[in-house]
């Protein structure tokens, strides 16, 4: 899996750490990271609104597989994750919340608290969130007899969702391009998120917005 780490400005002194932890087990089932940031040496600047987009961005794309963010209390870059189509977006904040979304939800982006539980053993945590996320069976079910169930009531939410959004590509077009840009005028974003989109409308509305 490509599987994106993005973290808004609040949290930015720990990117570097967050990263760390997340490619020491990445490594081990043989996932790719791309750290879409923000780190403490950028100039780039993202709030909980563009982390959230940023997330549908790269989800819908097919840039990644699978996006872990989070703000400080991770509240608010789920609210906009989930606005945007195709995302599944489940709070976590600890390995039974990870575990217990990808068996019942089956998601593709988890937001983590990166402010509220900060502290003595926060990478031990986070090593077992990324563990569980990693190991656990999606649309498993739990408890098991309730598999069926849970993935009819995931039908459901995926029909709302399809039926409820503006595809993509009519979202970015219709909004604010000034918001749009900040969002993704990095360098980072033009070296990595082009090399992967799988959605060429998608792409050359962002490719003509950063060549402007």
């Amino acid at each position: 899996m490509r599987i994106a780490l993005i973290n808004e400005n609040s949290q930015k002194k720990k990117n570097e750490l967050i990263l760390k932890v997340l490619e020491k087990v990445s490594k081990i089932y043989g996932h790719e990271v791309f750290n879409y940031g923000v780190n403490s040496e950028d100039d780039y600047q993202l709030d909980y609104v563009g982390a959230g987009i940023l997330t549908g961005i790269l989800l819908c794309s097919k840039a990644v597989d699978f996006v872990i963010t989070g703000c400080s209390t991770a509240e608010g870059v789920l609210i906009t994750a989930n606005k945007m189509p195709k995302v599944i977006c489940g709070y976590v904040n600890d390995p039974v919340d990870a575990e217990l979304f990808l068996k019942i939800n089956g998601g593709n982006a988890i937001a983590i608290p990166y402010g509220k539980n900060f502290g003595v053993g926060f990478e031990i945590n986070l090593e077992n969130i990324f563990h569980t996320i990693f190991q656990t069976e999606p649309h498993g079910g739990y408890p098991k007899e309730r598999q069926e169930i849970q993935n009819d009531q995931l039908k459901t939410v995926k029909y709302l969702d399809k039926n409820n959004h503006y595809d993509l590509y009519a979202i970015l077009d219709k909004m604010d391009k000034d918001l749009l840009y900040k969002i993704i005028k990095n360098p980072y974003f033009e070296e990595n998120f082009f090399a992967h989109c799988q959605d060429d409308n998608i792409g050359d509305l962002l490719k003509d917005l950063i060549d402007l």
